[in-house]
């Protein structure tokens, strides 16, 4: 990976069509999202060859350029190239014809860079309170210590106010006023509204205006907020159309409040509560039917998934399920034998290469996967381009995703799963918990490792190692299969 950030920067940026075909940017663990104008000028040739640049996914008007563990230094520089002001005056996304498939594209997108954003809090809060349960189990703290209450209470900030955070969030995807949308999401969440639908879900009559409330507990949430966002975005562009211009410091602000608020309250957030509520009920429903073979089944199809960006689709379920039962139990552990087995299958190709700068790549790319769980270096960087080790990895993510599946494992947070975070899947009331999770990796890194070696794999020459990420034709024709 090339450390000039500033030059790959300024290659992307001419390759996507340049800074006027930029409508937004933003990035996620691994991936440069830029939401495009127009798809058409990008020239995905010349996007590909440039050095630093692991895989390119395109989705409607999003392009996806694959970066690795140091997209945040890549998104800074691109940032740099992005004079004031750039992004609002880009021209308008070209209007196409409205499909199911354009729809259900848009719906992805959205969900996708909303939370997107909001991941590294996440991460950082379900790991606090990781930390608080292991220090609760050591025993260091007395029962009901507050040392241990106030980390619980740090962990848990994120999870609390998520509808808030999602607000903010969405208001930048959505391109409408976020103080808005965070007080909207904010009523959601006060301490006398969550006191009203505590009653409500008791029995007693709550309504606004004559109009009955439906019982709702917001915070934890992901789907209502992100509704409720998407629709103020119309309501602010109607009202400002409405209001004269002499009034709108004041009457603006307050009627998009006063129509955006109780229609979050009485009809959104209902609706965003059945839509997250039936979307968990049916993941969970397929784990509760097919058992442990639906882990092993996640867990063969999870690099697929990361390839299409679709495990992102995820996200909302995994929080939701963690922050009402504390831990996850069919997701989460696919992707240690899913992460861990693309680390092993790079430690073969490692081994096997007579190339030194593909073993120098496939080696980060095995640390990062199984050390901090992120593996897309190593599905973009080696398995990708060398086909066979995808397969390996394929194999090895079914039969330890099953393992795992009888073992019991369960995620008591969302961190992607690697050595470092494996704490995540201890159970207090089960330590043999522990001798699994570590039994799954041990089981990952050896089974793909051997099956990579026993099916094997077209090495790269050393003499072509210079120009061979970007010319080699058996490169090209793997990532445009991710397309």
């Amino acid at each position: 990976m090339s450390k000039n950030f500033a030059a790959v920067a300024r290659q992307i940026i001419d390759a996507i069509g340049g800074v006027g075909n930029i409508a937004a940017v933003t990035h996620c663990m691994t991936r440069l999202r830029f939401v495009l104008n127009d798809d058409n000028a990008v020239e995905l040739a010349k996007l590909k060859s440039i050095t630093g640049v692991m895989g390119v996914v395109r989705n409607e008007n999003q392009c996806q350029v694959i970066i690795g563990n140091n997209v945040s230094a890549a998104y800074a520089e691109v940032i740099k190239l992005l004079p004031e002001g750039a992004l609002a005056a880009s021209a308008s996304p070209q209007k196409s014809k409205i499909t199911l498939k354009r729809i259900g594209s848009g719906i992805l997108d959205a969900l996708i860079g909303t939370m997107s954003p909001l991941i590294p809090a996440i991460i950082g809060g379900s790991m606090v309170k990781l930390l608080a349960m292991i220090l609760d189990m050591t025993g260091l703290f007395g029962k009901g210590s507050s040392t241990i209450i106030i980390l619980n209470v740090i962990g848990d900030g994120a999870f609390f106010f998520l509808p808030v955070m999602v607000a903010a969030s969405a208001a930048i995807k959505f391109k409408t006023n976020m103080s808005l949308a965070i007080a909207i999401a904010g009523v959601l969440v006060h301490p006398a509204f969550i006191d009203l639908m505590a009653k409500a879900a008791q029995g007693q009559q709550v309504d606004f205006m004559g109009v009955p409330i439906t019982a709702v507990k917001y915070t934890y949430t992901v789907i209502p907020a992100l509704c409720m966002t998407w629709l103020l975005s119309y309501i602010e562009r109607w009202v400002d159309k409405i209001t004269p211009a002499v009034t709108k410091n004041f009457l603006k602000p307050m009627l998009i409040v006063l129509i955006s608020a109780p229609i979050a309250i009485i009809f959104i957030g209902p609706l965003g509560i059945w839509i997250g509520s039936g979307i968990s009920s049916l993941v969970y429903t397929v784990h509760d039917y097919l058992g442990w073979l639906s882990v092993a089944i996640m867990g063969a199809l999870w690099p697929l998934l990361v390839m299409t960006g679709m495990h992102r689709v995820f996200t909302p379920t995994i929080i939701q399920t963690i922050a009402e039962t504390g831990k996850e139990g069919m997701v989460m552990p696919s992707e240690i034998g899913a992460n861990l087995s693309l680390g092993g299958s790079s430690l073969a190709v490692a081994w096997r290469t007579k190339n030194p700068e593909l073993r120098q790549t496939a080696l980060a790319a095995a640390a990062s996967a199984i050390v901090a769980g992120i593996s897309e270096p190593a599905l973009y960087g080696v398995a990708l381009r060398l086909k066979r080790p995808l397969i390996a990895s394929l194999i090895s993510g079914f039969i330890c995703g099953a393992v795992a599946g009888i073992g019991g494992l369960a995620s008591h947070s969302m961190a992607s799963p690697g050595l470092f975070t494996s704490v995540q899947f201890f159970d207090p009331a089960n330590p043999m918990s522990i001798v699994w999770v570590f039994g799954v990796m041990v089981l990952a890194i050896v089974i793909s490792f051997v099956t990579t070696l026993l099916l094997g794999f077209e090495d790269i020459p050393v003499e072509e190692s210079d120009s061979q990420h970007a010319t080699d034709p058996v490169i090209s024709h793997n990532t445009a299969k991710i397309n």
